[in-house]
């Protein structure tokens, strides 16, 4: 799986990392980004969640 975070969408409401902490989590200015090595998802099943859980759509999973 791939996994796109639009920066110019998010605005940092931190649900991705709520839902899916292993995957994700904040920069310091509070806007998600992907863990070091994550970038496949590392099969955790609640990335498409934590997609579902963006309020403004900014993640987008595939594969």
């Amino acid at each position: 799986m791939r996994i796109d975070i639009d920066k110019d969408v998010c605005i940092g409401a931190g649900q991705c990392a709520l839902a899916a902490p292993g995957v994700f989590t904040q920069d310091d200015d509070g806007f998600s980004e992907l863990l070091p090595g994550r970038e496949d998802g590392a099969g955790d099943p609640m990335v498409r969640e934590a997609a579902r859980a963006c309020p403004v759509g900014a993640i987008t999973p595939s594969g």
